[in-house]
């Protein structure tokens, strides 16, 4: 068992059976994420009915109190892991059978009535995203308490990410293919496989040495808001992701409504994006080596708004062209994928917190993550509402709005994202 495991140095080279054990748990949670953030909104509304706005409150409220335990959740973390790893991946087995339980039951409701039905996807909601949460954040920190340079760790983050990106692409194939319960079937053993595989990954060589040094007085929960890089770092980090989250929250409705293409493409478009995605990440890593981190993410910031501002010119039969702004966004998704989260790492090595304060960091990392998926559900859906949009339609206004949220609103943010990045992070660490 990985308790039992030698350190890990940060100057040893993280090889590739490395990888794959810390780094196959990401499937199962980026598989997940596809569903509860992409097909649960579109879900709901076509098969029950409920309405954007209703749905919108819902998705808001629970995506929202979940984000408020996170940082509670990493100081609880930073605990665990203090006393041992085997207490991290105890309580990691615990939070994999709640995730694979709140799943299933959210997309095999036992209730009917309008009324029961809410209060179901509430609950269920809240039991998936803090089972999530746990899970992510005990991963994450994992990862980065295995430390090295600027390289190693995004290789860390990478391979993370990219056995995510496996698992998002599946999960972008296997409902429409198989259905939902096959889907769930695979959740399952996705999730077994990467509890087991992570139980024998390389333990962090810090974990080892705060076992033998004794209890120490837990950190502040507000620790990593008095680290200026790390505070400049998360303000890109949000603007970014609210950006990234948005045409997330919307791919659906634009390809039915705006594009009017067939549901046999919609498997096409989500796995051409996730492919393309983890194909750029080997090339996005040889970037680092000669631009470093933050240059790297700019450029990938970059792309998509240019690949963005085309999607906006698309309308009705345009699915070729949509098929290439899929492959495109997925390049550019590489660098949101790997790169924040190495220079997170790199972050709290600066500030000298490594070891010590991982969960506090993840832990508001993650709330950052889905305040960002929050704003885009519960004010993307509602103002598409107002605007007059509802799905299904073919009114030429309607589709307008339905455009220049999905298209335009991201690409303003990204603009903005990526001053801030350049300003914040860039010229001040040339």
């Amino acid at each position: 068992m990985a308790s039992a495991a030698p350190g890990y140095p940060s100057a040893t080279p993280f090889s590739w059976r490395d990888g794959w054990r810390y780094g196959l748990m990401g499937l199962p949670l980026a598989f997940v994420a596809l569903p509860l953030y992409v097909l649960l909104p579109n879900f709901y509304a076509r098969n029950f009915g409920v309405p954007l706005a209703t749905l919108g409150a819902i998705l808001l409220g629970a995506r929202m109190l979940d984000a408020v335990i996170d940082p509670l959740l990493g100081r609880w973390g930073d605990g665990l892991f203090r006393r041992s790893t085997r207490a991290v991946l105890a309580w990691s087995g615990v939070a994999t059978v709640a995730l694979g339980l709140g799943f299933a039951l959210l997309f095999f409701p036992a209730v009917n009535s309008p009324n029961a039905l809410l209060a179901w996807v509430a609950a269920c909601l809240m039991l998936t995203y803090t089972a999530f949460s746990v899970l992510s954040i005990l991963h994450q920190s994992w990862g980065a308490r295995l430390g090295g340079d600027e390289t190693q760790r995004s290789r860390v983050v990478a391979w993370r990410e990219g056995l995510g990106l496996v698992g998002v692409v599946v999960a972008s194939i296997v409902p429409v293919a198989l259905g939902l319960p096959a889907t769930t079937a695979l959740f399952f053993i996705a999730l077994g496989a990467g509890w087991t595989a992570w139980a024998w990954a390389p333990v962090p060589l810090i974990s080892l040495a705060d076992a033998s040094s004794g209890p120490q007085a837990p950190s502040s929960i507000w620790l990593p808001f008095s680290r200026p890089q790390f505070r400049a770092l998360l303000a890109v980090f949000v603007v970014n992701g609210i950006a990234s989250a948005i045409p997330a929250t919307l791919i659906l409705f634009f390809v039915q409504d705006r594009l009017q293409a067939p549901r046999s493409m919609e498997a096409a478009f989500l796995g051409s994006y996730f492919v393309c995605a983890a194909l750029a990440l080997p090339l996005w890593l040889r970037a680092v080596r000669i631009l470093g981190l933050a240059r790297t993410w700019g450029i990938g910031m970059l792309l998509s708004i240019a690949v963005f501002v085309f999607a906006a010119q698309l309308g009705g039969g345009d699915t070729g062209a949509f098929l290439l702004v899929c492959a495109l966004s997925g390049i550019a998704l590489g660098t949101d994928l790997a790169l924040p989260g190495a220079l997170l790492a790199g972050a709290i090595a600066a500030s000298g917190d490594s070891g010590k304060s991982e969960g506090a960091y993840f832990g508001w990392w993650n709330f950052a993550t889905k305040f960002n998926l929050a704003l885009s559900a519960g004010l993307a859906l509602p103002a598409l509402g107002l605007l007059g949009y509802t799905p299904g339609t073919r009114d030429p206004q309607a589709l307008q709005m339905l455009t220049a949220v999905y298209c335009v609103l991201p690409c303003v943010l990204k603009a903005v994202a990526s001053a801030l990045l350049y300003f914040l992070l860039v010229r001040k660490n040339p």
